[in-house]
């Protein structure tokens, strides 16, 4: 098959750093298994988040939405408010996928083992938006982030990037 000739070579997509993040999470609300799989509330309880152009705390009172699909994959849906250094508030929504290998899922269950399972061996992936009405930051409004998390003590955290 011959390639489509309206395909143009606009270039690799690229990123910048934005920012880190941590999540503290409240204990856990089981909400049930429904039609399109296991629901669990995992709420915000704050956090704090640091990057060259931001940084502030994660207001407690978001959380995510996630949906545990019978193969083992959570489907993350999240919404939080940021709280920037100088006052300012930003909401924070991104859905996501964490995809578990069968052979990490004893230790990511276990309370202890979790946090001594590499990153590396698993995908957790996010898709941020930003909105906000502060107009230093307005720039938000018009950017989309990918991210990479993993667990902490006490919650998750993030490394956030600008796709440019």
């Amino acid at each position: 098959m011959t390639p489509d000739p309206r395909v143009q070579n606009i270039g690799e997509i690229t990123t910048r750093h934005l920012f880190d993040m941590v999540v503290d999470l409240d204990p856990r609300l089981e909400i049930g298994t429904g039609p399109f799989g296991r629901r669990t509330l995992f709420g915000s309880a704050g956090g704090t988040f640091h990057g060259p152009r931001l940084h502030g705390e994660v207001r407690p009172g978001g959380g995510d939405w996630a949906l545990f699909r019978p193969d083992g994959t959570m489907t993350l849906d999240v919404r939080l408010t940021l709280r920037t250094h100088d006052d300012a508030l930003v909401h924070m929504t991104y859905s996501g996928r964490w995809v578990i290998p069968p052979e990490l899922r004893a230790d990511l269950a276990d309370p202890v083992q979790r946090y001594h399972v590499d990153p590396g061996r698993y995908y957790f992936r996010t898709n941020p938006l930003f909105e906000t009405g502060a107009k230093q930051y307005a720039w938000l409004n018009d950017i989309v982030c990918a991210g990479s998390g993993y667990l902490v003590h006490g919650g998750v955290a993030y490394r956030v990037a600008q796709v440019m």
